[in-house]
């Protein structure tokens, strides 16, 4: 089945496979191929119409169509089209059509190749149809071609199909659509993925491996394509394959290498990461267990000189005899997984025994102790990433409480450890969204007992998870690395509402909590100053308050510090918090361009219990005072408390006595 593109060389096959009635006639005006489709629409058997004179059919048109134009169109060299062509049918019936006409060699002799176009075709779409079909025949001399039919029994197989899989036609016609593919589960899977895809009417492609007749295996890229002839209602599949075995056969070689531990000959971190997602998914029932040498790189650096072989290679050795039938992963230097059957109380004998057979060299044991975590599946944990990060949580723990153990994960610890991943998955969702809630805790002059400030809280109440505290929501923030942009958040609606505040006629200081993290980028402090230019807000209004912990990077970190003076520079203040509960407080009011600070509520929460509580509260007071810097009591909860700060003569009090964190309306029917 060919065309010959620049001879217009054809065959009967290409002329039959033209979606509209097609005839030839030779030269001498003889009709020499009548289509399926010209004996199906036009109703005139084919064993009738060959080898009759063109005659025949020039009476069957009328319109602008004459009897002897064929043997003028025949001479030409392009292809003509003729309109409002009335033609004839065999029942009698008149239809309207156009007629187009392409001069051809067909049987070694000049011919004339005739398609009729009714009305309900347009001639944008025969063109388009004959592109399709331009398309198949290309794809006969480049690709494998496999005709399936309703069933899927084999109809046809070009040549190159039957080159690469060593069948012949006779062999191969009526085989089973199956048959073409290995007998294994996973590849037996594939046929069936196919074939459900195609009765849905919908086309399949992806890389298959197939069955050749001698019984080898061979890759392909497959697409099969579902196909239906109105006409002669025929439902029929066409398998396109392209051989990539070479190419198949050289990434599997690459996967190999990039998936084994060079060191040990071991699975390795990528494997891992392709294939536990699989068990995940099937709900395998296996043991998952994380184990982690300790103390690895010391024991290294002390004696890799005198061993004659490595570390890893040698716990490899333990790993294998202790954990026979059980697969094996290095996940990196120190660490290695195992997928196994075996019980928690056989996993946890590991430790007993390294003691008993440890890892020597000149005949003195290597301390080798092992933190590891167990988790059976199936279990909560839904993703490999989830799975990782909970193990190596895990291991940190241990090791943290001494190491040498190996824990089993409790039902709890699932349940708290899926709360865990459930709310990074729904804080990114509310930050996307802006779910998130900014509250104002009041701050009161102690003598005036007007507001004078409030400070920016952030609270989040979740569809799903319901309200979160900020005792979990900042620590998660901050292991996430998503503390920046709730930052900035904040950041942003405090500036927009102290601006609101300041149009009133009550202008209020508004402070803002930052973390050490958001000031190790070094664009914080240019986000800040933008932020304020943005919303117009004045930056003799927002005070940033920072811990000791704050100080003490900053202390270390000079970007901190250039990015702290650029800020002040700009009229941002700063307010040193928590006062009084580290060691170097003082030394960080010096460091810090901080022009107010706040005593801690764990002071403010013993005055009036004991007379060294209350002058130690009455010094950090007067410190303030001394320094030049205003004073903040936070935690004030009690009006005896508030009585005492203010006899004491402190600047601004805060905390609940005062108010709880309200919203910026409430803030507002306040000043």
């Amino acid at each position: 089945m060919s065309r010959n593109q620049n001879n217009n060389i054809i065959d009967a096959s290409y002329a039959e496979l033209l979606p509209f009635p097609t005839f030839i006639i030779s030269e001498d005006g003889t009709i020499i191929s009548w289509s399926s489709t010209a004996e199906a629409v036009l109703g005139y058997k084919k064993n009738t119409m060959l080898a009759q004179p063109a005659s025949t059919v020039t009476t069957l048109l009328s319109g602008d169509f004459s009897p002897s134009a064929f043997a003028d169109l025949i001479a030409k060299p392009k292809t003509e089209q003729f309109t409002a062509i009335s033609v004839q049918m065999a029942d009698h019936t008149l239809q309207m059509a156009e007629l187009v006409t392409q001069p051809c060699t067909y049987q070694q002799q000049k011919s004339l190749l005739c398609a009729l176009i009714f009305d309900n075709t347009s001639v944008d779409g025969a063109i388009l149809l004959k592109e399709l079909v331009d398309i198949r025949l290309a794809l006969e001399e480049t690709q494998m071609l496999v005709t399936l039919d309703s069933e899927g029994f084999i109809l046809a197989a070009n040549e190159a199909f039957l080159k690469a899989s060593l069948w012949t036609p006779k062999r191969i016609i009526g085989k089973s659509f199956w048959q073409l593919f290995p007998e294994k589960d996973v590849s037996q899977s594939i046929p069936e993925q196919i074939w459900r895809t195609l009765q849905q009417g919908h086309v399949w492609h992806g890389e298959v491996e197939q069955l050749t007749k001698a019984g080898t295996t061979y890759w392909t890229d497959l697409t099969a394509i579902p196909t239906y002839c109105p006409i002669r209602k025929v439902q029929h599949t066409i398998l396109v394959c392209k051989d990539i075995s070479s190419t198949k056969n050289e990434l599997m070689k690459l996967q190999k290498y990039a998936y084994v531990d060079a060191e040990t000959g071991l699975h390795n971190s990528y494997w891992l990461e392709n294939e536990l997602p699989k068990l995940m998914e099937e709900q395998r029932e296996f043991s998952f267990v994380y184990l982690s040498i300790d103390k690895f790189y010391t024991i290294k650096e002390l004696h890799s000189s005198e061993l004659h072989e490595s570390l890893g290679s040698m716990f490899k050795k333990r790993l294998e005899t202790y954990f026979q039938d059980s697969i094996i992963v290095r996940v990196n230097e120190i660490d290695f997984a195992l997928l196994t059957s075996l019980s928690d109380w056989f996993i946890e004998g590991f430790l007993h025994y390294l003691e008993k057979n440890p890892i020597y060299y000149e005949r003195i044991a290597l301390p080798i102790s092992i933190s590891g975590g167990i988790t059976r599946f199936p279990s909560a944990f839904t993703t490999y990433t989830q799975l990782m990060r909970t193990s190596t949580a895990t291991v940190a723990k241990v090791r943290s409480e001494g190491g040498n153990k190996i824990v089993s994960l409790t039902p709890a610890h699932h349940r708290q450890l899926n709360r865990k991943s459930l709310l990074e998955t729904r804080l990114l969702k509310a930050l996307d969204e802006k779910n998130l809630q900014v509250l104002y805790q009041p701050q009161i002059d102690s003598t005036s007992q007007k507001v004078v400030g409030v400070e920016a809280l952030v609270r989040w109440h979740d569809e799903v998870v319901g309200t979160v505290s900020p005792g979990e929501l900042i620590p998660l923030a901050e292991e996430t690395g998503l503390i920046h942009q709730i930052g900035l958040f904040v950041l942003r609606e405090a500036c927009l509402q102290a601006v609101k505040w300041s149009a009133a006629g009550t202008p209020i200081n508004v402070s803002v909590n930052s973390s050490v993290r958001e000031f190790r980028d070094k664009n914080m402090a240019t986000s800040v100053l933008s932020i304020l230019k943005e919303t117009n807000c004045p930056a003799s209004l927002l005070h940033f308050e920072v811990t000791e912990k704050f100080a003490l990077e900053a202390e270390f970190a000079k970007s901190i510090q250039m990015q702290l003076e650029q800020l002040e520079q700009a009229g941002v203040s700063f307010v040193l918090d928590d006062f009084g509960t580290g060691y170097a407080s003082f030394r960080y009011m010096q460091i810090l361009p901080v022009n107010s600070f706040k005593v801690d509520e764990t002071f403010i929460h013993t005055i009036n219990k004991s007379e060294k509580a209350n002058r130690l509260v009455h010094s950090m007071v007067q410190l303030g005072k001394n320094l030049g810097l205003r004073v903040v009591a936070e935690g004030v909860e009690t009006h005896e408390q508030q009585a005492y700060l203010q006899s004491i003569d402190c600047d601004v009090l805060q905390g609940y006595v005062i108010s709880k964190p309200i919203t910026a309306q409430a803030v507002s029917e306040l000043l």
